[in-house]
């Protein structure tokens, strides 16, 4: 074990979803009807003018533990969201982060986390995201920055078993970072207790709400401590947002480095088809077109989705499948394998389209279409990224 003592989330578990039955892509849902036109448009790409930073991350006040370990990562210009947000949150200030996934929040709000934790020693952190994947990056983001910090951690997620997460809490964790469900389980055991913790960050604020966890997110939030730091990101602020934060939080300081959706940068068209057969072969002609590189196939179900995973094997290609019935440790190997290009095709439910981060996906098809725009636009969001265009194909029948 490293010295910074992190505990290692590394158990081969069974668990139940953090989704606990909301949002795990098991049962297919009854959708909103979307007019197939709003499937089909050129991308737009925006032309970004450079940010210039103000600061270089030498200059942030933190600790020199988080420097070297800056460093060794090789950090060492801060994005907008970094250079705007990090000094805010040294001086305690709440915040209010609206950025676009991938503008590299996570070491946002990372830094001053730990450099509080490593500062202050009554500061215990509680970090929700909306996801197994996205909590499991944060985690490895928190690991990295805070190495030889010497205080222990807690990962909380669905699919892993609740023993190695007991035995974590057992030890008194001072930063503790899970999915809302799962968080709630602990709660409602009397295994983990908030009133001691002071800082708070939600992240992806508007995907939990769209999950439908909104209630446990307010039940989170009542139970921490009154005198606490909250730090909220989102790429959107709608009123549902809005309120969340001004109902838990005062005086915030607002970021904003949101430049546009990311779904502006994808090529959108659809494919019409008249039955199953032909709905499978026009699949099949599209993934072995010369510029289909790497793709993401959403589908409705996790049945459907390893049984269309299974058949585009069984027909050659490179693929695999993750949805909320897989143990994480299986939704990780499927997604390492995808980020390392050993899987060329990653077959999944909409729990993909949310918290997975892969910069060089060519194309997005909905074989099943969404339930809901917003599902739709989370879905295409996967391409199109690092400044290049993106193309997503959606299935009309």
């Amino acid at each position: 074990m490293a010295s910074y003592k992190y505990s290692v989330y590394n158990s081969k578990n069974r668990g139940r979803s953090n989704n606990r039955g909301r949002y795990s892509g098991g049962n297919k849902r009854r959708g909103e009807y979307i007019n197939p036109s709003r499937f089909v448009q050129a991308a737009k790409p925006t032309i970004e003018t450079q940010y210039t930073s103000t600061h270089k991350f030498s200059d942030f006040q933190v600790d020199s533990l988080i420097h070297d370990n800056l460093t060794a990562k090789g950090y060492e210009t801060p994005s907008a969201i970094q250079d705007q947000t990090i000094p805010l949150a040294l001086e305690g200030n709440d915040i209010i982060g609206i950025a676009n996934t991938g503008t590299g929040k996570t070491a946002a709000f990372a830094v001053p986390v730990i450099n509080a934790l490593i500062n202050q020693q009554n500061a215990k952190a509680l970090i929700v995201a909306p996801t197994r994947e996205l909590a499991q990056q944060i985690e490895d983001e928190c690991r990295s920055i805070g190495k030889g910090a010497g205080f222990y951690g807690a990962l909380l997620i669905g699919g892993t078993s609740m023993g190695p997460q007991l035995r974590d809490l057992r030890s008194n964790p001072r930063i503790v970072i899970g999915t809302p469900g799962r968080i709630k389980d602990h709660m409602e055991r009397g295994t983990l207790k908030l009133d001691s913790f002071n800082i708070i960050v939600l992240d992806e604020v508007d995907r939990m709400l769209d999950m439908g966890f909104v209630n446990d997110v307010s039940s989170i939030l009542d139970s921490m401590s009154g005198q606490r730091q909250s730090l909220f990101f989102s790429a959107t602020m709608d009123t549902r947002v809005q309120n969340l934060i001004g109902t838990f939080s005062s005086n915030p300081k607002t970021v904003s480095v949101k430049s546009g959706d990311s779904s502006e940068n994808v090529n959108q068209d659809v494919v019409r088809y008249a039955g199953n057969f032909e709905k499978l072969d026009k699949l099949h002609d599209i993934l072995i077109r010369q510029d289909v590189d790497k793709v993401i196939v959403f589908d409705d179900t996790q049945r459907s989705v390893e049984k269309l995973s299974n058949e585009l094997v069984a027909r050659g290609f490179s693929a695999d499948a993750i949805h909320g019935g897989k143990s994480q440790g299986q939704r990780q190997r499927a997604l390492d394998k995808f980020k390392a290009s050993k899987t060329k095709i990653l077959v999944a439910t909409d729990v993909a389209a949310r918290g997975i981060d892969v910069a060089d996906i060519s194309h997005v098809i909905n074989y099943s279409q969404p339930q809901s725009y917003q599902d739709y636009v989370h879905r295409i969001g996967r391409a199109g990224r690092a400044g290049k265009i993106g193309h997503a194909l959606t299935f009309v029948n």
